[in-house]
């Protein structure tokens, strides 16, 4: 039986071509066959083998990393743990990113555990989210159990690890590559070791693995003096495009990515410089192209929660934090929608992210969505949208920093194979 991973999104052209063109072998036909003509050694070469040989070529396995967009049908995710999360030192990037009202928090608590009735809760919060995903016909696989409290040191810093939470921030899957986001902050230095099993599985298996460089995370990558003591001074040095991580050396976390097929729209924040945009954009290139675009928001800091797409032409976007390059998204044809504000209550901890959680969600596939079960009032902007949703509660889980989409990384999502016919050439002004 002939199966071919593919996309709805956009491909990358010249490894679709090598997939394809294996799996079909001699009985390529028609405008695949056109599409993707050998070269003529390799033709007589074939020729060859067909008039001698007569045993059958063994089926090439199916590589098991595939994703190209955030709608397509889920078909395996990886999930984060709560297990052993642990509060990260509080240093100046970690600041720059938490608001004020939590700041006594991690002074109290840096260094050590999550509080451990709210972590216990967390965690089967997130077994149940695994529970509901595999009855949704979902695959689940899980990160590694590690010790965060242990402390490490390189020539240029001292920390304590934090956790394995969120592989959204650290994991980007683009086509059949799993890329390592070199991260930002100091207490997530380590983070990856906790995947390193699984994405050395898929590596045996097909998949592509790319490590982005990792950085020193020397003093010099952070502005030691970022003045962030009000949200006016956060909104006046996002504003002026000011940020906590300098322009020293690479650096990015992969959640400050959304994938739309051969587009992927990245913003430059707390976490994210220019230069780990320009890494991603030359490393990409010319499959997929990158396009910054920017959001009023006094403290970006991954892209999820403020510009989620959902569809095809279909995004979520943050009332609160508006894009200035809207306007070239509704030109392009897309449907902007605008989430209604957030149900949770203002004492519910949020000690590393915003209510805005509520719009981080996790698509199934184009007509079924995985949502808070507590924000009735988004249930119902789904619903009349015709997508059918999947209640969860995590409130726990959030409280360490991520919604849905930020516990989970896609591994597979099964597309077909035709081209997310999008007008997105018009967002070259606005590529890296």
């Amino acid at each position: 039986m002939l199966r071919v991973r593919c996309l709805r999104g956009g491909s990358r052209g010249a490894e679709a071509a090598h997939l394809i063109g294996a799996m079909l072998g001699r009985s390529v036909t028609g405008w695949v066959q056109k599409a993707f003509q050998s070269t003529s050694s390799a033709a007589a070469a074939q020729h060859h083998a067909v008039e001698e040989e007569a045993v059958t070529e063994p089926l090439q396995q199916e590589c098991p990393v595939c994703s190209y967009n955030e709608w397509d049908p889920l078909e395996e995710v990886i999930v984060g743990r709560a297990e052993n999360a642990h509060v990260p030192p509080f240093t100046v990037e970690v600041k720059a990113n938490t608001y004020e009202k939590y700041w006594s928090f991690y002074q109290k608590h840096g260094g050590q555990s999550f509080p451990a009735d709210h972590l216990k809760k967390a965690v089967v919060e997130i077994e149940e989210m695994c529970n509901i995903l595999r009855h949704e016909g979902v695959t689940v696989r899980r990160p590694e159990p590690l010790d965060w409290s242990v402390s490490y040191t390189t020539p240029d810093f001292t920390s304590t690890g934090m956790y394995a939470a969120m592989p959204r921030d650290i994991l980007l899957v683009v086509g059949n590559e799993i890329i390592e986001a070199p991260m930002a902050w100091r207490a997530r230095f380590f983070e990856y070791r906790a995947y390193r099993p699984l994405i050395k599985e898929y590596f045996h298996k097909g998949a592509k693995w790319t490590t982005a460089p990792k950085p020193t995370m020397a003093d010099e990558l952070y502005d030691q003096d970022y003045p962030i003591r009000t949200v006016e001074d956060r909104h006046k040095l996002a504003a002026q495009g000011k940020f906590v991580t300098t322009e020293h050396e690479p650096c990015f976390d992969a959640a400050d990515f959304i994938r739309a097929g051969r587009d992927l729209f990245v913003q430059r924040s707390q976490v994210t410089n220019y230069m780990g945009i320009e890494w991603m954009r030359r490393h990409l290139a010319p499959d997929f192209k990158v396009h910054i675009i920017s959001f009023k928001d006094p403290n970006p800091m991954h892209i999820d929660a403020t510009f989620n797409i959902i569809g095809p032409g279909l995004v979520l976007s943050n009332p609160d934090r508006p894009c200035r390059q809207v306007d070239m998204f509704k030109k392009a044809g897309w449907t902007i929608v605008k989430p209604p504000v957030p149900l949770i209550p203002d004492d519910h901890p949020l000690w590393m992210s915003s209510k805005w959680l509520s719009m981080n969600v996790l698509m199934l596939d184009e007509k079924r969505v995985m949502v808070d079960a507590n924000e009735t009032s988004i249930h119902k902007m789904f619903e009349s949208l015709g997508i059918k949703t999947i209640k969860v509660n995590i409130r726990h889980a959030n409280s360490l920093g991520g919604g849905f989409h930020c516990w989970t990384t896609d591994v597979r999502r099964r597309g077909t194979w035709q081209l997310f016919s999008s007008p997105l050439l018009t967002f070259s002004t606005f590529t890296v």
